[in-house]
């Protein structure tokens, strides 16, 4: 596939997916009243917007969102990002004994999810943390799976997952070889 480029989900794929996904958090967690949204930056923030919306549309609840940034949480911080840059983590409602649901564009080796863990319990220790990922592309290397995933991908392991939400152009999911040069607002997983 060297410089080739595939779409794996269109806007209606996504769409259809974020519906799948936020359904099945309905049926998983139920009404409950303690449930709020926490997507990993940058990739996660719209999806997990989109989804409490979702949710919202569906039985009238109102989910809050929060986000995290991994930056300094990561295990290579100190030797893979000499200048890095940091966003804020912002989760507005008190996450003590809620269920929370992590959301994620791309799954790959686990070590992103593992960080926003770390992240997160630096707000509190909520009841259940769940992990919601747009992709699964596999390649763990911790022992990590999402509860809801929208669509598992088989890619090799040098391929990039691309994942375009709410950027320039249609929503757009699409893998790419490494040698394929990245899309204009592209964010790699």
């Amino acid at each position: 596939m060297a410089g080739e480029e595939r779409r794996v989900l269109d806007s209606d794929g996504i769409a259809r997916s974020l519906r799948r996904i936020a359904a099945e958090i309905e049926d998983q967690i139920g009404a409950s009243n303690q449930l709020g949204l926490v997507g990993i930056r940058k990739g996660g923030e719209p999806l997990a917007a989109r989804i409490a919306d979702l949710i919202a549309r569906s039985d009238g609840r109102s989910v809050p969102v929060g986000t995290v940034d991994i930056t300094l949480y990561r295990d290579d911080a100190a030797s893979m990002l000499p200048d890095p840059e940091i966003g804020p983590s912002e989760i507005d409602f008190d996450i003590a004994g809620w269920d929370v649901v992590l959301v994620d564009d791309v799954l790959h080796t686990g070590r992103t999810v593992r960080a926003a863990i770390d992240c997160l319990l630096d707000f509190g220790r909520p009841r259940r943390i769940w992990l919601a990922a747009l992709c699964d592309r596999g390649g763990r290397e911790l022992p990590v799976a999402p509860d809801f995933v929208g669509r598992k991908l088989e890619v090799s392991e040098t391929d990039i997952v691309d994942v375009l939400v709410g950027q320039d152009g249609p929503d757009r999911v699409v893998v790419r070889s490494a040698g394929t040069p990245e899309p204009a607002s592209g964010e790699g997983a």
